[in-house]
């Protein structure tokens, strides 16, 4: 009875990382990826049109550099933060399929292409990136659910009623017994997500920051989410003082977004202040 209870107070996983349409057998995990950029793009380029800064053309142009520059700089973050993985395997460094995208890489190689290239474009690029901060948010919110799919990067056990429950093989694999459930940290960073880019479209209509800051705003908040998605992880990951890699990463991150912020407020009241030296002194 109490294991039929937890069976159906659960959030099944997929038998399989893939799906099957026809005689056509997509990978799951860059299916989500794949969805999360279209939606992206068309996110950030109704907004950019909105602005008058941009197209949904322009948006679709600087994708075709920005979403493999950032593909590749995801995979570079997590191959040489995870590198005993693929010692004497470095093909497996390679098979993006099988998950391994670090956020961090991805983004930061990611944006710098994506500003380059809408310059080369003639665009106000730091206006795009704005336009781009909450469709990024999304395509995160869209992406995380590859892990679902490849049964990955979930948290520590819990019976609470939205639980994961993976596999056997997965779950003894994690150190845990058989029907084991765990923390759902890829729904609660996909939650997460949606209200970030929520908050950052709220945080554009009250306070009106410059053209670029949004970005910063999307770094603070996810920094935020972040920290506390990492405490709860219990896949391998190098550690020290306690906190995961991933962990410290957020809070300098996270730090030097919130410093860039105070730093930038506090530059614009100087210059917007009224100078009390008159035309005759």
């Amino acid at each position: 009875m109490i294991f039929s209870t937890t069976l159906l107070a659960s959030i099944p996983s997929p038998s399989s990382g893939s799906i099957e349409l026809g005689p056509l057998r997509l990978n799951a995990y860059g299916l989500m990826i794949a969805l999360g950029v279209i939606v992206a793009v068309r996110i950030a380029g109704r907004r950019a049109e909105a602005r008058g800064v941009g197209t949904v053309e322009d948006f679709s142009s600087i994708a075709m550099w920005a979403v493999p520059a950032g593909v590749i700089g995801g995979r570079a973050y997590h191959v040489i933060t995870d590198m005993q993985r693929f010692r004497g395997n470095w093909a497996e460094a390679f098979m993006i399929w099988h998950g391994g995208l670090g956020i961090w890489g991805g983004v930061a190689l990611g944006v710098a292409v994506g500003f380059w290239r809408a310059r080369v474009r003639g665009l106000n690029a730091w206006a795009i990136l704005s336009c781009a901060a909450p469709a990024i948010a999304i395509a995160q919110a869209i992406g995380r659910w590859g892990n679902w799919w490849n049964q990955e990067l979930f948290g520590s056990p819990t019976t609470l009623p939205w639980a994961l429950r993976v596999s056997d093989s997965v779950a003894m694999k994690a150190g845990e017994t058989a029907g084991t459930t765990f923390h759902p940290t890829f729904l609660y960073e996909s939650i997460g997500c949606v209200v970030l880019a929520g908050l950052l479209i709220l945080i554009e209509r009250r306070l009106e920051p410059a053209p670029g800051r949004l970005l910063a705003w999307y770094a603070a908040g996810y920094t935020a989410l972040r920290f506390f998605i990492e405490g709860l992880r219990i896949d391998p990951a190098h550690s020290a003082g306690g906190l995961r890699l991933n962990q410290w990463v957020s809070l300098v991150v996270f730090a030097l977004s919130v410093g860039f912020l105070i730093f930038d407020a506090r530059r614009s009241r100087e210059a917007s202040a009224p100078s009390t030296v008159t035309e005759h002194e």
